[in-house]
């Protein structure tokens, strides 16, 4: 290791599921057993989010990578990562020398892994060289898209075409975010008397997974949990012995859009147009290289707010002209700061106060922590930097040549709650509030809420179950509007059928619309002309729903029943009169799709428009009619697990697409699964790890990811973790270094 040498104390062990146990004398020599173990098992994705970092993945994986590597230059990643890692290395030298020695692992094991990863003979290519700011690149890569700022530009699109009225309208914890589940249980209420962590991660899921089991344990620390591949430490889930933490997305808004205006010199640079004026901006190209094709020269802009990221390349012929673009300020870029300094400090963590003391410093992305120790303290708080500034900032996009979009120099004060019994963190609209704009429906939290408070007796085991349930409270509104279609009057929000237990009907208060959900139901059941015409088939579907159990389970035909009619109901309200104007493509590059598509938008808001927006409510019930008729006519639909597939990304994608299974759960579930209704029933986003962590007693814990611990096909570790993934299980979690087997090298 370069400037601390290589030690023969570093030892490392499996367990029964190929889950690395690494041992050495002290924290630098563990980081790089860490980055050379992850490397070995791993060495394809590593590379893969390196080049992704530096946005240079289509030099090998060729031209439809093009607009992430122009969107990771012109964001200033890589530079961002070493402008925050020369920071670190001022500020906090013994943390730098940490993420060196994690690096310094990761080149020595690189060509080994390679060795064994079929992906690098197949693309041609050589793996190469990490950095010591590589893992902060990573991390800004991975997580660069988690605040959503994209999001912005839909509500731009809105509010232009459809009317300054509606900006707001399709609030929902949309199809390019990413959540998760998080709950602590206090000893109180366990039955052991200690404490218990636990939740689940929800990202789009990608083979390898984006999550890895480890074991850190040296003379300083002994550490369990749940790390990102490229990145040192245990950043979002551990537990020390002593203590155990665990993170949700808070939803917070912390990155803005700036509209710019730009001007060419006559130099070739360019000006940006902001609050003192003309000013010039900071310009230079760079080439991108293209497997099979010609490199990309592209125009790298970065104005006193931030990169611009889109809307370079509009400059108008003739070069005298001013023309607009968009901008990106995010913390990191602006402050040099990442928080990797709490990485360590967290594995050295004995208690809650540890943990709450060292999340002091965290930045990106901002989450929801909770965390419980071995002698009864337990925390509840959000953790990162958010800037404080004008709400129209977390709004739309802003006109940069107005001071009061500025941002102010302190960020804003971070929320903390006491735990009573019980906490739940699942990205609702609670502790963050004060933080963001959007959030998730409120289904999940509750959900889990009402789950926990049914027992004061809980245990590792029946906390695994939690995870696992698949009712469905989000299908409230639409079986109420199943309910009128056959002219029986709405009950209000909540969804009749045995599954209706009081927290399906409200989740579209937080962005205003029907907040008060019961009435807007019955106000719209009103208006409409009630249930009509209906043919028996559709009166047959019709029926079945109003019977369903509302459980999104796999082998369920009712599931996939409801799941048409939702599709079918989705395709029509997006096809409606009124959202004609939102069908045009937005003018925005690629990479940011996801966000500004009708159809997801539609899909992911539709308890909101069931009950408000444009479309008026008898059109509404009419495309609730039809698509029961729709239904009715055609083919059964087959059980939910049959459509409602696993989908993941992989760099190389499998031509093998039969390979994946079956799926119970859906958006709104605690069994999150997410689809896009309407037009696909495949799941790409889901659970990338679970976890429970038990403060009495560490080896009574578990955790599972949805492939394996090693990321080489053909490994038996490949993908031995699905079957038990798929069944809401866990792999325990062996900290007894006797019941594990030592790898000899």
């Amino acid at each position: 290791m370069d400037g601390i040498g290589v030690s023969v104390s570093i030892e490392v062990y499996r367990d029964a599921w190929g889950v690395p146990h690494l041992r050495a004398a002290d924290p630098d020599e563990l980081a790089f057993a860490q980055g050379q173990v992850t490397a070995r098992d791993r060495a394809w994705q590593l590379e893969v989010e390196r080049h992704r970092a530096q946005g240079t993945t289509a030099a090998f994986l060729g031209a439809a990578e093009l607009g992430w590597d122009t969107f990771a230059r012109r964001s200033r990643l890589a530079d961002t990562a070493r402008r925050c890692f020369s920071r670190l290395e001022q500020a906090d030298a013994r943390t730098a020398a940490w993420v060196r020695a994690y690096v310094d692992g990761v080149n020595d094991g690189l060509a080994e892994g390679a060795r064994r990863a079929p992906e690098f003979a197949e693309t041609g290519l050589t793996p190469g060289r990490w950095e010591p700011w590589t893992p902060l690149a990573v991390w800004l890569s991975t997580h660069i898209l988690f605040a959503g700022f994209p999001t912005k530009l839909w509500r731009e699109e809105v509010a232009g075409r459809l009317g300054e009225e509606w900006t707001e309208l399709f609030a929902t914890d949309g199809p390019g975010t990413s959540g998760s589940n998080g709950w602590v249980v206090a000893g109180e209420r366990t039955a052991s008397g200690a404490a218990l962590v636990a939740g689940d991660p929800h990202r789009f899921i990608e083979a390898p997974g984006v999550y890895q089991q480890i074991r850190l344990a040296c003379d300083a620390y002994d550490v369990v949990g749940i790390a990102v591949p490229g990145v040192p430490g245990l950043a979002h889930f551990g537990h020390t012995g002593p203590v155990a933490w665990a993170i949700t997305n808070a939803m917070a808004d912390y990155q803005d859009l700036y509209r710019e205006r730009l001007r060419r010199l006559p130099d070739g640079g360019v000006e940006a147009y902001g609050p003192e004026g003309w000013r010039r901006a900071a310009a230079h190209t760079e080439t991108i290289g293209v497997a099979g094709g010609e490199p990309v020269v592209v125009e790298v802009v970065e104005t006193d707010r931030g990169p611009v990221i889109i809307g370079v390349d509009d400059e108008p012929e003739g070069g005298s002209a001013a023309w607009e673009a968009v901008s990106l300020r995010y913390p990191p870029r602006v402050t040099g700061e990442l928080g990797f300094g709490v990485l360590p400090a967290l594995l050295r963590a004995r208690t809650v106060a540890d943990v709450d003391t060292a999340l002091d410093g965290w930045v990106e992305p901002v989450n929801v922590v909770l965390a419980a120790d071995t002698g009864g303290g337990l925390l509840h708080r959000v953790a990162g930097h958010v800037p404080v500034r004008d709400r129209a900032n977390s709004l739309r996009v802003v006109p940069a040549w107005d001071p009061a979009h500025a941002w102010q120099a302190d960020p804003a004060p971070l929320p903390r709650a006491e735990v009573r019994g019980h906490a739940v963190m699942a990205n609702a609209r609670g502790l963050a509030a004060p933080l963001g704009i959007e959030f998730a429906p409120p289904h999940r939290a509750a959900r889990i809420d009402a789950l926990l408070g049914a027992s004061a007796d809980w245990t590792p085991e029946t906390t695994t179950a939690v995870h696992r349930d698949t009712d469905n409270a989000s299908a409230a509104r639409l079986l109420a509007a199943v309910a009128r279609a056959g002219g029986a009057a709405a009950d209000g929000g909540d969804g009749p059928g045995p599954g209706a237990n009081g927290t399906g009907a409200d989740g579209t208060g937080a962005n205003g619309f029907g907040t008060d959900g019961t009435g807007a139901a019955r106000s719209r059941a009103g208006a409409s002309g009630g249930g009509r015409g209906l043919s028996p088939a559709a009166a047959s579907v019709r029926d079945r729903l109003l019977a369903w159990d509302r459980r999104m389970d796999a082998e369920s035909t009712d599931a996939g029943l409801y799941a048409a009619v939702r599709g079918a109901v989705v395709r029509r309200l997006a096809g409606h009169e009124a959202f004609a104007a939102l069908r045009e493509p937005a003018p925005y590059p690629e990479v940011f799709r996801p966000w500004l598509a009708l159809g997801p938008r539609v899909a992911y808001a539709l308890e909101t428009l069931l009950v408000a927006g444009p479309v008026p409510a008898g059109d509404v019930d009419r495309i609730v009619r039809e698509a029961l008729d729709e239904v009715g006519a055609g083919e059964p639909p087959a059980a939910w697990g049959v459509t409602h597939r696993l989908a993941p990304w992989q760099a190389l994608p499998d031509p093998d697409d039969e390979q994946w299974p079956g799926l119970g759960g859906d958006h709104d579930c605690v069994l999150s699964t997410s689809s896009v209704p309407g037009w696909t029933d495949r799941s790409a986003r889901a659970s990338a790890a679970r976890y429970v962590w038990d403060l009495a007693d560490r080896e009574r814990s578990g955790w599972i990811v949805p492939f394996g611990a090693s990321g080489v096909p053909g490994d038996p570790h490949h993908r031995d973790q699905l079957p038990l993934w798929l069944r809401g299980e866990l792999a325990p979690v062996t900290t007894d270094w006797q019941y594990l087997t030592k790898e000899q090298r």
